[in-house]
């Protein structure tokens, strides 16, 4: 159980996220919150009392005060961010309590557990604005799907984004080979199948292999050919809460985890070639994709049956232009001498990509 009384906790010093500070002398309380932080990624400074130390208090992005704690630092600065944690669900005075040190919250254990590992995970990471996610489904195989997903990923990167590749089709054949990266060290998406509630974004960044100054969420070669929904839930939100931009390669086959997938995006591209079979795919995947995702934009890709060009494409599936995807000959991985998809950053893919992300980051900034 939570009660809020206000919110919002100080930023740290530099921006930097800081270590939460526990205040207690309940043994037993204390080895739950640490328990706590420990779930949460976070080593939390710990104090029987308000720190005789200049800036301990003020400073500390998250202070979480036992309720056996709350008389010993009544005359302690007023500052946002404060949590006075209890046991009793029946102590009508640890409202009383917790307004008299200006505590932002009152949480009781067990009940509180997972409100509380949020937050601290939330103020260890330094939670700010969440990536912009992007998806790419192909309107049928064969469409490029996967290589404009490449180059979209390789082209923000280069541009200096924190970048996170994730290939939501395991029937693909793996991003990490695209990318020239299949022996990289790093995990793929069997670790995570057991993932559950919130995954550290940091944690979860660092263990994934690094390519191409982007880091890739690929599969191996093993047999697993599904991720439980909860855990695409949970690895995807950790993804986006480190910010910059992550790409998300999609299947045309919509089952529980790649609508999870779909829940999370910003921006979903279509990719399309420009000719009627294609097309009449194309609307299949759209009519299911879009229940799920309110911006789905078509990308066109040449070369054009007769009677069709980019526009009647989008008209005919009743979706906006996202542009025609250019096609370029010899997009093989760089063990065999040839750079992967966009890289370069002279080539019309790379243009095509470079002019998506301008328009992208302007109108997520502007939304």
């Amino acid at each position: 159980m939570a009660g809020t009384v206000t919110h919002d906790p100080p930023s740290a010093a530099g921006g930097r996220p800081g270590r939460p500070l526990i205040v207690t002398e309940d043994a037993d309380l204390l080895d739950d919150l640490l328990r706590l932080c420990a779930a949460a990624g976070a080593t939390p400074e710990v104090h029987h009392t308000v720190p005789d130390r200049a800036g301990g208090w003020d400073t500390a992005p998250l202070v979480l005060v036992g309720d056996d704690a709350a008389r010993r630092v009544r005359g302690a600065a007023r500052r946002r961010g404060v949590v006075l944690v209890g046991r009793d669900q029946d102590d009508p005075g640890v409202w009383k309590r917790a307004v008299q040190i200006g505590a932002d919250h009152v949480l009781m254990l067990p009940d509180g557990e997972q409100w509380l590992v949020d937050r601290i995970a939330d103020v260890t990471e330094g939670v700010g604005r969440p990536a912009l996610t992007v998806g790419v489904i192909g309107g049928r195989g064969g469409s490029g799907a996967s290589t404009l997903a490449c180059a979209l990923a390789v082209t923000s990167a280069r541009e200096g984004l924190r970048t996170l590749l994730v290939d939501a089709d395991p029937l693909g054949g793996g991003l990490d080979v695209l990318l020239g990266g299949e022996t990289a060290e790093g995990l793929r998406w069997p670790a995570f199948a057991a993932s559950r509630g919130r995954v550290g974004s940091g944690a979860l960044e660092e263990s994934l292999p690094q390519l191409h100054s982007l880091r890739v969420l690929s599969w191996d070669r093993g047999d697993c050919v599904a991720i439980p929904p909860q855990a695409v839930r949970a690895v995807l939100a950790a993804a986006r809460r480190r910010g910059g931009t992550v790409v998300v390669d999609l299947p045309r086959r919509i089952d529980d985890g790649t609508a999870e997938a779909l829940a999370q995006l910003d921006i979903g591209l279509l990719v399309v070639p420009a000719e009627l079979r294609a097309v009449a795919a194309a609307a299949r995947v759209a009519s299911v994709a879009g229940m799920l995702l309110r911006d789905l934009r078509v990308a066109v890709r040449g070369p054009y049956a007769p009677g069709l060009d980019d526009r009647e494409v989008a008209r005919l599936l009743g979706l906006p232009l996202a542009g025609e995807v250019p096609v370029e000959a010899g997009l093989l991985r760089p063990a065999e001498g040839r750079t992967p998809p966009g890289a370069d950053g002279r080539g019309l893919l790379a243009r095509f990509c470079l002019e998506f992300w301008e328009r992208a980051l302007v109108e997520a900034g502007a939304a």
